[in-house]
């Protein structure tokens, strides 16, 4: 290519990671963000990298698939990493961040970069002759997946996830709610609210017939073919699927002993600090898209929060990805159009740390293209380069969002004595020790 700069096209997680590697690179960046012009539904903040769903970037341990992401892309530099641990609070095993904070970091370090050049306003299609990074996210304005669609020929799907609501924790009934983890393991750094069979039973009832907010804003053909997508459905969704699936899922008692009894409870509801002061709370796995009068009434019944105060309430959001597989390449890059790049849940990863590690990948990517050099694909014994094969090839049946997880890594070819966890070591370990030696050929890869 001509140019010697890159296009980056939002400035979510993905956009900012693929914005400050290409920086990195030495590398002139032009990050376009229609934020403070135009707002997406689930947005509010001017500032980037904003979490609309959570704030919690899950598990950080390197036996689970997205800590072993997450250690990855620490030893590789990701600036998205570095703000989440600069801004951390507490949260037992899993990494959660304030999420004002966060937002703050990650934009404090791309506006202060003397190699990105902000262009503020909406974007409705690409400089096509320019190598570019796209990762408006799954809340692409519809002008902008119009183009995708019809110019650069991405045929583009849509699926629904949703956010939890957040309470004020001074409204909490702490004669009724306690701090615990699960099984005393680490801090108790959950909130955690019991309930008896009478009052599971209750609060079922009223949430399994709650009525549900119109999705005013988005395309009503879309609703009713309403797809969600499993890691982040809606709390009514998931209890209309049975009695205990709530049991089984989210409200999980087993490990949480109710100080007042010194017993499992019938059910508990957990709530993770939203933020470093612990003034804030969600509910964790309380996504919902209920109407704002029916999420006060139902979520009240539970026990602790009867007199509750609600900063935030649950919200539902229409997002939008690609058919992936056979479109892009191991690099993010459109195999068509190799100047163009994607990154992000629009790609077809799902979550926080997955939106940029594959922000990541593109953004060496497309940096390599305007300095010659070589494309720099991950082994698929790592995480990264495992997302990236998956979202290049695809799995069994029709392609769906995918989080991180160890049954997209290459096999060890060995069985290993000592159960899953054991497994998972033996994957790590194998992953991080191929780290600092990424593959720039894919016949090396496949021959590893």
């Amino acid at each position: 290519m001509t140019k010697n700069y890159v296009n980056v096209y939002g400035a979510g997680l993905a956009g900012c990671e693929a914005a400050y590697q290409i920086a990195q690179s030495g590398v002139r960046v032009r990050l376009h963000e229609m934020k403070p012009v135009k707002y997406t539904p689930a947005h509010h903040s001017e500032n980037y990298a904003e979490l609309v769903c959570s704030n919690s970037l899950r598990s950080d341990s390197v036996t689970n698939a997205v800590g072993l992401l997450k250690e990855e892309l620490r030893r590789e530099g990701s600036l998205i990493m570095e703000a989440a641990d600069a801004t951390r609070v507490p949260a037992g095993s899993a990494l959660a961040v304030d999420r004002r904070l966060f937002s703050e970091y990650v934009t404090q370090k791309i506006r202060e970069n003397e190699l990105i050049e902000l262009v503020e306003g909406e974007a409705t299609e690409i400089e096509s002759d320019a190598v570019c990074v796209i990762a408006t996210g799954p809340l692409t304005s519809d002008a902008m997946a119009e183009y995708i669609s019809r110019e650069l020929g991405c045929g583009s799907l849509h699926f629904f996830d949703a956010a939890a609501p957040i309470v004020d924790f001074s409204t909490v009934n702490m004669e009724i709610a306690y701090f615990a983890s699960r099984y005393d393991k680490g801090d108790a750094d959950y909130l955690n609210c019991p309930m008896t069979k009478e009052q599971y039973d209750a609060f079922y009832d009223a949430l399994i017939t709650a009525e549900e907010a119109e999705l005013k804003e988005f395309d009503r053909s879309s609703q009713k073919k309403l797809k969600v997508f499993e890691g982040c459905m809606p709390v009514e969704v998931m209890a209309k699927r049975g009695y205990d699936t709530l049991r089984y899922g989210p409200l999980k008692p087993v490990g949480l002993k109710d100080p007042r009894t010194g017993e499992e409870a019938y059910a508990v509801v957990q709530l993770r600090k939203e933020n470093a002061e612990g003034t804030m709370f969600n509910l964790v796995g309380f996504q919902t898209h209920l109407k704002f009068p029916e999420q006060k009434r139902v979520f009240r019944m539970i026990p602790g929060l009867e007199n509750a105060e609600f900063l935030r309430y649950g919200v539902m959001h229409r997002n939008t990805y690609l058919d992936s597989p056979g479109l892009l390449a191991p690099t993010y890059a459109m195999r068509t159009r190799p100047n163009v790049f994607f990154a992000g849940q629009m790609t077809g990863v799902e979550g926080y740390v997955e939106s940029a590690g594959s922000g990541f990948v593109a953004g060496i990517n497309a940096a390599n293209l305007v300095l010659g050099l070589a494309e720099r694909m991950y082994p698929e014994e790592t995480m990264l380069g495992a997302m990236a094969a998956y979202v290049s090839r695809g799995g069994v049946g029709s392609f769906v969002p995918m989080n991180a997880n160890f049954g997209i890594l290459k096999p060890l070819g060995y069985k290993v004595k000592g159960g899953k966890v054991a497994k998972y070591e033996k994957l790590a370990e194998r992953s991080l020790a191929l780290f600092g030696n990424p593959v720039t050929d894919e016949t090396e890869r496949d021959e590893q």
